[in-house]
């Protein structure tokens, strides 16, 4: 196999500045960002002929994007993150009163929130299914299986934002479909990570293109199936809503801010002309010599996740680290080491989730892995 040499020209990000933590925020290639500034040029030359106009744009890029995730473009709608398509799945979805809202300890913050502003709005109950990170494909399902009499929906991630760890999406869906219950997946990091992340047959499924596609925030995918696609609607009402279907209503939200979701194609070709089915197995090798060089300078060790996903790895924090205090840790680290690292927690253990793009090389692991101790203690 051909190794390819880390990118980071193709971005514009600081290169003084250790950038791994890709998974929250993503970065978005330079060419991408001159699309998009090409694309503003022109909005605010003739605000009035951009409006008029967008909405043949959007519907290309839309197709485009559909086309990449392998699904229906009938039931493929933009919307701003995946918390967004939550949200528009709960509000779709019956809840009846004194049902269960199933979803696990895993769970997004954000989409905890949404599942427990339609529990208290419907007199619904919100399950937490506890799974433990070492849980293999077969346990994650009886576990959640387990927790399915009388649920109304359950809501899964597909690959776990704070615990980095793959879920068994095809096993949960006939589990949850075998008991009647509609299932909404998490894919905020499926995209470029899963091939055809969307495929495995939920009612609902949302992910982040701005994450590891590298397209611009505020770009995400919501994938309905056919039996609730005329009964899912925009968060926002807007002028098509009553006058398109499914995805079309999604797409005019009035004066929201197009360029995003225009320009995000050029992302893909980015990542293709980066040959990303080559790269991404070898960015897995990164991150995990990456995080050996973290965990031996930190004397600790690399979480034990089964499945974990291609790009991301938990590293133990040791037990004196305090992070009680929010993100000043974050905040001093990226001020006094430039480095920007996020930290996670589960089951009362400490991690930093290390991540790994193609602007990366190991050097950026081993310079953590340098400066890191000596803020931590």
């Amino acid at each position: 196999m051909t190794v390819l040499s880390p990118r980071p020209d193709l971005w514009t990000l600081d290169s003084g500045v250790l950038h791994l933590n890709h998974g929250s925020y993503g970065a978005v290639p330079r060419r991408t960002q001159e699309v998009m500034a090409g694309l503003r040029v022109e909005m605010d030359a003739n605000p009035m002929v951009w409006f008029r106009t967008v909405a043949d744009r959007l519907t290309a890029s839309r197709r485009e994007l559909a086309a990449y995730l392998q699904v229906d473009p009938a039931g493929f709608a933009l919307v701003p993150n995946a918390s967004a398509g939550v949200t528009v799945a709960l509000a779709t979805l019956p809840i009846p009163a004194g049902s269960r809202i199933v979803l696990t300890d895993h769970a997004y913050g954000a989409v905890r929130y949404a599942a427990e502003r339609y529990a208290r709005e419907r007199g619904a109950e919100v399950v937490n299914v506890h799974i433990p990170l070492e849980a293999d494909d077969d346990t994650v399902v009886a576990l959640i299986a387990d927790q399915l009499d009388n649920a109304s929906v359950l809501i899964v991630d597909q690959i776990t934002s704070g615990t980095a760890k793959v879920f068994p999406i095809e096993g949960l869906v006939a589990a949850a479909h075998e008991r009647g219950v509609p299932v909404v997946v998490d894919g905020a990091h499926a995209p470029a990570l899963i091939d055809a992340p969307a495929a495995a047959g939920a009612d609902f499924w949302t992910g982040n293109f701005h994450k590891w596609p590298a397209a611009p925030r505020a770009t995400a995918g919501l994938v309905v199936a056919e039996r609730w696609r005329s009964a899912s609607m925009p968060l926002i009402v807007s002028w098509s809503e009553y006058d398109e279907r499914m995805p079309e209503r999604f797409d005019m939200q009035g004066t929201y801010d197009y360029v995003p979701w225009i320009a995000a194609p050029e992302s893909l070709r980015v990542l293709a002309e980066l040959d990303w089915p080559t790269r991404r197995p070898q960015l897995t090798s990164l991150v995990e010599e990456g995080a050996r060089i973290l965990a031996k300078a930190l004397g600790t060790g690399i979480a034990e996740v089964a499945h974990p996903p291609a790009t991301m790895r938990l590293v133990e924090l040791p037990s004196s680290v305090d992070l009680s205090g929010g993100d000043a840790l974050k905040m001093r680290i990226s001020r006094e080491l430039n480095a920007e690292i996020t930290f996670t927690g589960f089951e009362e253990r400490k991690f930093i989730r290390l991540s790994a793009h193609a602007y990366n090389s190991l050097d950026d692991y081993q310079k953590l892995s340098e400066r890191l101790p000596r803020v931590l203690g």
